[in-house]
């Protein structure tokens, strides 16, 4: 029988303001929701979250548990250091391709902020996501997330490391999201 796999997937954007400047605080507003619009969306299983919330703290100090170490990719401009933040970056685990591609472009909040999304962010000259298929026990962590996103900017989507328009499924084939809930072969 063969190994059940998952996706990966990280987001990673700089805004065009650190977290509490007005230019940007739509966008953190409405992360709550979209959040918990994901973790509500068929096939969504797990993402990275701090095991305690604590305001104060920067994602660098915060305690990421079983995520790992808070990591960067190396176009972040702003450094590992405590103080604003400027970026905006998931690492989430998903059943399959499909599921995360309907999140992302039918879910009526993130749909939205897909929508504004040139508001509060400056040009992006790296891939905004990256997705990757994992064995169903392995556990992704930050710095292995920066790693592939990294990955797709410096060789383009390969099976280690694609995006929605050039993806792979778990046997390293070319694919695409279908309104099937399963991966047709390209």
């Amino acid at each position: 029988m063969p190994e059940q796999m998952h996706l990966a997937f990280m987001t990673f954007s700089v805004l065009k303001a650190p977290y509490g400047d007005p230019a940007v605080q739509e966008f953190d507003d409405r992360t709550p929701d979209t959040f918990a619009e994901a973790e509500s969306s068929d096939g969504f299983i797990a993402r990275a979250k701090p095991v305690e919330e604590i305001a104060w703290m920067t994602n660098y100090q915060k305690d990421w548990g079983c995520w790992g170490p808070f990591a960067v990719p190396r176009f972040y401009p702003g450094g590992t250091s405590s103080g604003s933040s400027y970026q905006a970056q998931t690492l989430s685990v998903w059943r399959d391709l499909h599921s995360v591609w309907t999140f992302a472009y039918r879910g009526a909040r993130h749909r939205a902020a897909l929508k504004q999304s040139a508001e509060w962010f400056g040009q992006q000259d790296w891939p905004i996501f990256a997705a990757w298929w994992i064995p169903a026990a392995h556990q992704p962590v930050w710095p292995e997330a920066c790693a592939r996103l990294e990955h797709l900017h410096d060789q383009g989507p390969t099976p280690h490391a694609f995006t929605f328009k050039s993806a792979f499924d778990p046997q390293g084939r070319p694919c695409r999201p279908n309104a099937r809930l399963e991966l047709e072969p390209a």
